[in-house]
C-alpha cells in the first residue's frame, strides 16, 4: 500500500477547466491529506488558481501545456492534435510512466478512452474497457457497468464486466461476494439478446468465486438495489443512465415547483424541510460523480463534463479508493480465476 497517492489531474478538461478541477482538488485533500498531486494545463491560467490555495500548492507541481481537448472533438481528432502534449494526454502519460497513480479528467469521454488505450493500454486479457458507475438506490448504492465505453457485446465481454465489477465492489462496498445482475428486458431466461441469454447461462452454471450472480434483472430493479453490480453493454448502460439523471432533475424541478405554488405548500415545506434536505442529498448527482475506466492497465477516472467542484471532488475520491485499495490487482486477480471458470461453464453449455 503506497505511503501517497499520486493523483495526475487533467486541469484543462471539462466545462470549466482549471476553475473547478483546483477547488475541487482542495476539497478532496481535507479528506484525504495523504494525496499528492500534479496539475497538467496552461500555467497562465493554473498557477494563480493554485496560488490562492497554500496548502495544496505545497503538495502539488504544475506541468505546463497549452494544448487542451475540446469537448465536442472527436477521438480521432483529439489523437492527431493532442497526442503526446495535451493536458489529457500527459495525465494519461504519468500513469503510464509511474509517476502517478490514478488520472481524473473531466473532458471528451471518447478522447480521452481513445487516448487511454493508445497510452495506458488494456490489461492482459481484456479486449474491451468498460466505464463503471456508481448508481443511489433505495438500499444505498449500486454498480452499473458498461455505461458507454464499448457499443455492442458478445457474452464473453458480459462476463468480463461481472467480474470486474465485482472487483469494484468488493472494494468500494467491502463486501466478500457482491450480487450481480444482468440487465435484460425480463426475468425470463428465454427473453433477451443472444448474447445476453449466452452470457446469463454461463454466469448460471459457472462457480464463480468471486460474486454471487442473481439471474435477469429489469431497469426498474437497478434503483430498487436488487443487486451490487449490474452489467449491461455500452448502448444500453448510456441510455439507462441519461434517463435516470435527467428523471432525478425532472422530479426536483416538480417538487420545486409544487412547494412555490401555494402558500399552504410553502408553509408545508417549511415543517418539512429536513425530509426535503434529505431527499435533496440523496438524488445529489454530485456525490455519484465518477466513472471509472476499467480494463486498462492504470487507473482512470472520468468526472462529468458540467460538474461542479464537489462533484469533481468526488471523482477524485473515487480515484483515490480506487488506488488506495488496490484495484488493479483486484482485477487481475479476479480476471485470471473468473475466465477460467467461464471457459469451463461455456464448454459445459455447448
Amino acid at each position: 500500500m503506497p505511503d501517497k497517492v499520486r493523483i495526475a489531474l487533467d486541469a484543462m478538461g471539462g466545462d470549466h477547466g482549471a476553475s473547478v478541477v483546483i477547488p475541487a482538488a482542495e476539497i478532496s485533500l481535507t479528506r484525504h491529506p495523504d494525496s499528492e498531486f500534479i496539475f497538467f494545463g496552461d500555467t497562465a491560467v493554473v498557477q494563480p488558481l493554485l496560488d490562492a490555495h497554500p496548502k495544496l500548492k505545497a503538495c502539488s507541481r504544475l506541468v505546463h501545456t497549452e494544448i487542451a481537448i475540446k469537448m465536442d472533438d472527436k477521438p480521432s481528432q483529439a489523437l492527431r492534435y493532442g497526442r503526446w502534449k495535451s493536458s489529457m494526454w500527459l495525465s494519461l502519460d504519468a500513469v503510464k510512466k509511474g509517476e502517478a497513480d490514478v488520472t481524473v479528467s473531466a473532458g471528451n469521454t471518447g478522447a480521452l478512452m481513445a487516448m487511454a488505450r493508445f497510452c495506458i493500454k488494456m490489461l492482459p486479457g481484456i479486449e474491451r474497457p468498460a466505464i463503471a458507475a456508481l448508481w443511489p438506490t433505495l438500499k444505498g448504492e449500486s454498480i452499473v457497468l458498461d455505461v458507454g465505453a464499448t457499443i455492442g457485446t458478445d457474452a464473453h465481454h458480459l462476463v468480463e464486466l461481472a467480474s470486474m465489477g465485482s472487483a469494484m465492489a468488493r472494494i468500494l462496498f467491502d463486501l466478500d461476494r457482491p450480487t450481480v445482475g444482468l440487465l435484460n428486458i425480463g426475468v425470463e431466461e428465454v427473453k433477451g439478446l443472444e448474447q445476453v441469454r449466452e452470457a446469463g447461462q454461463i454466469l448460471r452454471e459457472g462457480n464463480f468465486p468471486h460474486f454471487d450472480y442473481i439471474g435477469f434483472v429489469e431497469g426498474n430493479d437497478i434503483g430498487k438495489g436488487t443487486a451490487d453490480v449490474i452489467v449491461t453493454e455500452g448502448f444500453a448502460g448510456n441510455i439507462a443512465l441519461k434517463t435516470a439523471e435527467g428523471t432525478a432533475r425532472q422530479i426536483g424541478q416538480y417538487l420545486k415547483s409544487a412547494m412555490a405554488r401555494t402558500w399552504q405548500a410553502k408553509i408545508g415545506f417549511i415543517l418539512a424541510r429536513n425530509a426535503f434536505r434529505a431527499l435533496s442529498d440523496k438524488m445529489d448527482p454530485r456525490k455519484a460523480n465518477g466513472g471509472v475506466f476499467l480494463g486498462l492497465n492504470g487507473i482512470v477516472i472520468k468526472s462529468h463534463g458540467g460538474a461542479d467542484a464537489l462533484g469533481y471532488a468526488s471523482a477524485i475520491d473515487i480515484g483515490y479508493d480506487m488506488v488506495r485499495y488496490d484495484l488493479l490487482s483486484k482485477i487481475n486477480q479476479t480476471i485470471v480465476r473468473d475466465d477460467n471458470v467461464a471457459k469451463a461453464a461455456a464448454g459445459a453449455a455447448s
